[in-house]
């Protein structure tokens, strides 16, 4: 089931031809089910976890700064960061999880800017849905066409959490602690979507939102000649 709520700042149609969606969710909320059905129409998808692993794999001082924090082994031996024991930490103490934001957040967020940049420079016309769970508290709202949250109740959420990534209830509890609620969450979108049925029915609720998103915005700018 969908819903629709009052929107905030969004950005200014720039006639670029991108429809940017920004896709917000807590773990275990469905945000991966809906960023595939949209995919699977066309879409382009910039996932924030993705591009996550890149900055903490890729960016040297990044790397430099957890190796300090956390010790040489932190990196396996094939390079990528052992992500389980920096979590461990982090969602349980304050100070190293603010520590470890302050060191990557910027540098996510400039790199999804540079992705939704180079799309546009390649000639992608089209839905860019950019998926990051902690989009509103980076303010990234403020650069998409239209935002999108997955909601469900918690006790779904932990299950999805155990199920899917092999958490411990505690743990998945523990993520879910840190992270926007579902009423901040749809406070701040276009359009909520419900997950309390099928992965079939999330996609199809996607699909159908987005249709009437992006409709919406075209008929917003029929009187100015802008297009989205």
């Amino acid at each position: 089931m969908a819903r629709t709520s009052a929107t905030g700042a969004r950005r200014p149609h720039a006639g670029d031809g991108l429809f940017i969606v920004g896709l917000i969710g807590r773990a275990g909320s469905g945000k991966t089910t809906v960023a595939r059905a949209l995919e699977r129409d066309g879409a382009r998808v910039i996932e924030a976890d993705r591009v996550g692993h890149e900055v903490a794999n890729r960016d040297p001082a990044v790397r430099a700064a957890l190796i300090a924090e956390y010790g040489s082994d932190v990196y396996r031996e094939d390079g990528t960061l052992d992500r389980p024991k920096v979590a461990a930490v982090v969602f349980r103490d304050p100070a190293a999880r603010e520590r470890l934001d302050r060191l990557t957040h910027p540098r996510i967020v400039e790199r999804i800017r540079v992705e939704i940049a180079r799309l546009g420079r390649e000639g992608f016309r089209g839905v860019v849905v950019v998926d990051a769970a902690l989009m509103l508290r980076w303010s990234l709202e403020r650069e998409c066409d239209a935002i999108v949250a997955v909601v469900a109740p918690e006790a779904e959420q932990v299950a999805r959490l155990t199920r899917a990534r092999g958490l411990s209830e505690a743990d998945a509890r523990a993520r879910l602690a840190v992270q926007d609620t579902n009423e901040a969450l749809s406070a701040a979108a276009d359009v909520t979507l419900d997950n309390r049925s099928t992965p079939e029915s999330l996609a199809l609720a996607a699909r159908e939102a987005l249709a009437r998103l992006r409709a919406g915005a075209g008929s917003q700018n029929e009187g100015t000649g802008k297009k989205c």
